[in-house]
């Protein structure tokens, strides 16, 4: 199996809470439709520091983490941010990595939106067993 991209959108979940409450237009909503990695080896959301000041997302905490390579780096954790893929959303909070690496789209939303790699062609589905609503498991 090849590498596998979805199209997905992020969006500034503090600025739909104001258009909701009127304070903002929606044509002031932050988003940014980007070209994500689905890494299922990745535990959560990854983003550049472009896309962070974009979407105007504030530092939440800090983390060490662990990446591919074994190394370990201190990352920036902001959000919320909206994640939408198809008739999928969840939100979640993203880690920041510095330049211009790619986003990485991790397990945690993944498993929230109810979506699946489909390894023969090499793509983001939605979950066949329950295509028009997510499914969560609560066991």
């Amino acid at each position: 199996m090849g590498l596998v991209y979805a199209d997905i959108e992020l969006i500034s979940t503090e600025d739909l809470s104001l258009a909701y409450r009127g304070f903002l237009t929606q044509d002031g909503v932050r988003k940014k439709k980007v070209r994500a990695l689905v890494d299922t080896g990745s535990y959560m959301l990854s983003i550049n520091e472009h896309i962070r000041k974009q979407l105007d997302l504030r530092k939440l905490d800090s983390h060490e983490v662990e990446l591919a390579d074994g190394s370990l780096q201190m990352v920036d954790i902001v959000g919320p941010v909206d994640i939408r893929f198809k008739n999928r959303s969840t939100t979640c909070r993203a880690v920041v990595f510095p330049n211009d690496v790619e986003v990485l789209l991790g397990a945690i939303p993944m498993e929230d939106m109810d979506v699946l790699v489909d390894p023969k062609q090499e793509q983001l589905i939605v979950n066949p067993a329950n295509p028009y609503i997510a499914r969560k498991s609560m066991k």
